[in-house]
């Protein structure tokens, strides 16, 4: 799961027993591509060294106002600032004392004052010994940090510091990492959706060696991915020969290289999913005969007999029942008129319009110029800008597809 890749975490450290855990949930966030910077009580400092944080988040460690030095360098450091770099927060290990204070609006040090201003969603996981735990005062505090929305990880049961056997572990590191992942792709807006995407050109056979096709390189489509994936959304990306890469475990690469190939597996998925967006660009013919040995170079014209090959985007929108679908027309004339046209006849939700006349847009670029146009015949022209701000717009799109 990528869900981590770079976001902003901010660790707060409290002094309890548990704090040598952090070592290993830095190392947890940062292995998941997560930036992590670190606040620490001083107290804490006497259980796990900043050194050691500093070092494997390569971020230095903050537990005071002011970094120490000579008294014409001291630098204030801000919690606000802080507070705001953040995508989140995770207090961990949070003391019965820390707990308290959050609770209660107590800011005596740099970590409960990053705390009381931060904007970003709050985690924390408790640690104290059973009893502490079990007090009315700390099961109180911990209440009213969840109605203030902080989110609660509860702690385990197990060995103590103290000897006693129960409740109060800090949870493990690796469980708190899998709790995060799970509660921020819940509360995505493609969570549990499966989106189909199809990207890059199709090679169609005139022999062993030589082929018909175009220019796309599969940038949008592998975009468009990224972003479905970043969704929450489970996706199934069928790609025509393309050099781009992707690497998330909520993507299913599936590649195909012929038209053919490609109608098969869009076809293959369609009925499962909730979106499909089809960006490739799919040969519109193919050779009706395709040579088992290599033709060889002789005077003369080749005369390559050509077919159509299946409307991949057509026979979807026949098909298709709840599923929004999103085709793309990339045109050199009469481009409002010709895409209009496709949208009706295919049955599409919208449809995403490039144009060969922009400079900086279509086949290889990393950037791209549309107009999207919807079944309601509502026109949205943007400027040109990256092939993943593109992405995002599309997305922006789907998420309005509630067309009276």
């Amino acid at each position: 799961m990528a869900i981590l890749s770079g976001k902003n975490v901010l660790l707060g450290v409290s002094a309890g027993i548990a704090a040598y855990k952090t070592a290993s949930l830095v190392r947890l966030f940062i292995k998941k591509g997560a930036n992590v910077k670190v606040v620490m009580t001083p107290a804490s400092k006497d259980f796990v060294t900043p050194l050691t944080l500093s070092t494997l988040s390569q971020n230095p460690v903050y537990s005071s106002f002011f970094e120490k030095g000579e008294a014409e360098t001291e630098e204030w450091i801000s919690h606000v600032e802080l507070g705001l770099w953040a995508d989140f927060m995770l207090v961990a290990p949070a003391t019965a004392n820390t707990l308290s204070k959050m609770a209660n609006g107590v800011c005596d040090n740099l970590l409960l004052a990053v705390y009381l201003s931060a904007k970003c969603k709050v985690y924390f996981a408790p640690t104290m010994d059973l009893d502490m735990y079990q007090h009315p005062t700390t099961k109180a505090n911990i209440e009213k940090l969840q109605n203030f929305k902080n989110i609660f990880i509860s702690p385990s049961s197990g060995f103590l510091a103290s000897g006693l056997i129960g409740e109060g572990r800090m949870e493990e590191p690796e469980n708190i990492v899998s709790f995060i992942e799970n509660e921020i792709i819940q509360g995505l807006p493609l969570y549990k959706k499966k989106v189909l995407i199809t990207a890059g050109p199709t090679y169609e056979a005139i022999d062993p060696v030589r082929f018909i096709g175009n220019y796309s390189s599969g940038k949008m489509g592998f975009e468009l991915a990224k972003k479905a994936a970043s969704l929450g959304a489970e996706v199934y990306l069928i790609t025509g020969p393309s050099n781009e890469t992707i690497s998330n475990t909520s993507v299913e690469r599936i590649d195909v290289e012929s038209a053919e190939e490609m109608y098969n597996e869009v076809h293959r998925y369609f009925k499962a999913v909730d979106i499909a967006i089809l960006s490739a660009a799919v040969a519109d013919y193919k050779p009706k005969n395709v040579a088992a040995n290599k033709i060889k170079k002789d005077s003369g014209y080749l005369n390559i007999e050509l077919i159509k090959t299946h409307d991949i985007l057509a026979s979807l929108g026949k098909e298709k029942t709840t599923q929004i679908l999103v085709g793309f027309a990339l045109e050199t004339n009469n481009e409002i008129e010709n895409a209009k046209a496709k949208l009706t006849k295919k049955n599409l939700d919208f449809i995403v319009l490039n144009s060969l006349q922009d400079k900086g847009a279509g086949f290889k670029e990393n950037t791209n110029k549309v107009t999207i146009i919807n079944k309601l015949g509502e026109i949205s022209e943007f400027g040109l800008k990256s092939k993943a701000a593109v992405a995002e717009d599309i997305f922006n799109e789907i998420s309005q597809c509630n067309y009276a």
